[in-house]
């Protein structure tokens, strides 16, 4: 009977759940974690995430049979994990964030992460081991995940709907209940587990707690952890409101880019009271 590796988890989305705190609360304790799990974020699968996102965008078979390539290189230069977990943290595992014209929704992560647990089975099964592997999916109740995903469109895309269209387009996509039940059949056995922002983002570790128990790090390497503050905070509605009407405003998008990074600019020296 073959042997399990530790756990695998593997952090996947969703966009706008609190996941930049949460990575940046396992990297700034990486030391204290690094003889229990090996964590590793979106630079280093930099092929993987550029093919998951490429799929998002085109659908293809094409493009999917390139995710389940750079899956089995990411798996191949990976350790045997008979000593240590990993904690695999990218929303963008998930493919884009929706709301793009080109991606509508959440349903290619169904396929992507099917191709990555293929992929890490394949692997395991040639050192006689079967992946433990965890697929943990981090969520947010509906109307505050579509203001977050607007207003993030307005500072990274040239988006000029108001948020009312925007909540019309995207607002069956902001129950991920259904992709959450797909996922879970499409990879059974591998558990999905879904963690509400709400539920976790008041406790100190916020939603790396769950991830760090899932990972068996002991409680008493997990209690002594330091907590990062809150990342990529929503910024100051005068502030987005002026970044939407550069969108109305300038229509070609090195120029729309360019002001939009001066008025970003200026409002960070203004924080730090220059």
């Amino acid at each position: 009977m073959a042997s399990k590796t530790r756990p695998l988890i593997i952090h996947a989305g969703f966009h706008k759940t609190g996941t930049t705190t949460l990575q940046r609360t396992l990297r700034e304790n990486r030391d204290a974690l690094k003889r229990h799990c090996n964590i590793h974020f979106k630079w280093k699968i930099r092929p993987l995430v550029h093919a998951t996102c490429g799929y998002s965008t085109w659908r293809d078979p094409l493009t999917l049979g390139k995710v389940s390539v750079r899956a089995d290189e990411y798996w191949a230069a990976q350790p045997t994990f008979k000593s240590r977990a990993l904690i695999l943290s990218a929303e963008q595992l998930a493919g884009h964030l929706p709301g793009r014209p080109d991606v509508p929704d959440y349903r290619t992560a169904v396929p992507i992460l099917s191709e990555i647990v293929a992929s890490a089975r394949r692997r395991f099964e040639k050192t006689d081991q079967e992946a433990d592997i965890r697929i943990v999916m981090t969520t947010r109740q509906p109307d505050a995940w579509i203001e977050s995903a607007y207003w993030e469109h307005v500072k990274s895309s040239g988006i000029t709907m108001d948020v009312d269209q925007f909540r019309t387009q995207v607002g069956p996509v902001a129950d991920q209940r259904p992709v959450l039940e797909e996922l879970a059949e499409s990879i059974a056995p591998a558990p999905v587990i879904p963690l509400a922002l709400e539920h976790w983002q008041s406790l100190p570790l916020g939603l790396a707690a769950p991830l760090l128990d899932l990972a068996e790090v002991p409680p008493k390497v997990r209690d002594s952890l330091t907590p990062a503050t809150p990342q990529n905070t929503r910024l100051p509605q005068p502030l987005l409101d002026e970044l939407l009407d550069l969108n109305r405003k300038i229509s070609d998008r090195e120029a729309r880019n360019a002001a939009k990074d001066a008025l970003m600019a200026a409002h960070e020296r203004s924080q730090r009271g220059e």
